[in-house]
């Protein structure tokens, strides 16, 4: 139906092509309840209140005894043991006046007690103990001190990893509003392409974008629906991407996306949809597409595998988040003094595959890798995150630059 190429001589703003691909983000997909043991990974559609206060009653940090701090003189001394708590005992009769309880961690404090005085500082004498000077309510766990009853446990647009899972069970919460997972197709493009184990003829390539782009979607708790390599033909590819769009709610592939080159996949996003080509001011990486499939958002991503990788996290990454239903999109970089110099501004922002080291003195440095191709892997392997270099940016040796880590952005 349409295809737009940007200017040939202008280079689009990472951030600005984020900024329109969120503006484009289809809305989240439907929303179904799920018990809390098939939660992980799932996004809450609702906010989750609590139905509970948190602790549920004042119950002991340590395992000790509990008295009434205005009991014991004011140095210390020694008060008579009037019995024993541990957990999940029930605590209703009253502490004696004058009197300690020996009490077990997370055990509910008798009406009348208000600390706790760890074992390791007293001593037993048959059937009193010696207690130190005391701060009225130490070691003691207040009712509601983590969440009253009504108040929010967590926000619509969450995540559920496993502390947010342990989070509601203590809360007693059984079910969950949350989203369907969002599905997304996954297609190849190129006669050139094989997959590991089939033998190469001369020319052809191993497609290891089928795979990366997969298992970095799947970390992302996304359905991937893998419709393999599109037929090099244009009436095939048309009909691949009419089944994967009636089918999924994002379209993505990769390469077949410069300008001017010869391939099928632009034709074919034209034929069924619409298409803008754009060329990013990112390095490794500047072709990138984005439109429509009968409907469906389409994204296309460079071919070269370690430009897919970093243009599917740095720009990719937002766009899917949102469609998600997630709230937080963006990652959060650290600052951190670059082991290296960078001498000759580029007009592109770099995301340059790098590690980060401690030095003697445990200050964090980060270091380059010395291959930063965007056909190889190798070195992404070797990182455990990207610094950003800004255009026309040059760097000395020991400046902060940011870091962005591997570990956040393939979740």
């Amino acid at each position: 139906m349409s295809l737009s190429v940007c200017d040939s001589g202008h280079l689009l703003p990472v951030d600005e092509a984020i900024a329109h691909l969120l503006s484009q983000a289809p809305a989240a997909p439907a929303v179904h309840y799920v018990a809390l043991s098939h939660a992980l990974g799932r996004v809450l559609a609702a906010e989750v209140r609590s139905p509970m206060n948190l602790p549920a009653w004042d119950n002991s940090a340590m395992d000790g005894y509990a008295l009434r701090a205005a009991d014991l003189p004011a140095g210390g001394g020694y008060l008579p043991v009037a019995g024993r708590i541990a957990a999940g005992d029930d605590a209703a009769a009253p502490l004696p006046v004058g009197q300690v309880v020996r009490i077990f961690t997370g055990a509910p404090l008798p009406p009348g007690a208000d600390t706790v005085v760890p074992q390791e500082r007293c001593q037993v004498d048959g059937q009193r103990v010696w207690l130190p000077a005391v701060t009225l309510g130490e070691h003691v766990r207040k009712e509601g001190e983590e969440v009253h009853r009504g108040e929010r446990l967590l926000a619509a647009g969450k995540r559920l990893r496993a502390q947010e899972i342990g989070l509601l069970a203590g809360a007693g919460v059984t079910r969950l509003e949350v989203y369907q997972p969002l599905r997304v197709g996954l297609l190849s493009s190129g006669d050139e392409l094989r997959e590991p184990g089939e033998p190469l003829a001369p020319g052809q390539i191993y497609n290891s974008n089928r795979h990366c782009l997969g298992a970095i979607l799947r970390g992302w708790g996304v359905e991937v629906v893998d419709y393999g390599v599109m037929p090099d033909a244009l009436a095939a590819s048309c009909e691949a991407l009419r089944r994967a769009a009636a089918e999924c709610d994002l379209l993505l592939t990769s390469g077949g996306v410069s300008v001017g080159e010869e391939d099928h996949l632009k034709h074919a996003i034209a034929e069924v949809g619409s298409l803008d080509l754009w060329r990013l001011a990112i390095q490794p990486g500047k072709p990138l597409a984005f439109g429509e499939v009968a409907g469906t958002p389409w994204v296309g991503l460079p071919g070269n595998p370690s430009a897919a990788l970093i243009t599917a996290l740095v720009v990719l990454r937002p766009f899917v988040r949102k469609a998600q239903g997630l709230c937080d999109l963006m990652p959060q970089a650290v600052w951190v003094a670059a082991d290296f110099s960078w001498l000759n501004a580029n007009k592109r922002r770099q995301y340059l595959r790098a590690r980060l080291a401690a030095n003697a003195s445990g200050q964090l440095s980060v270091a380059l890798h010395p291959q930063q191709s965007s056909a190889m892997l190798s070195a992404a392997c070797w990182a455990d995150g990207l610094a950003l270099v800004e255009r026309g940016q040059v760097l000395s040796l020991g400046e902060p630059v940011p870091f962005l880590a591997f570990a956040e952005l393939l979740q």
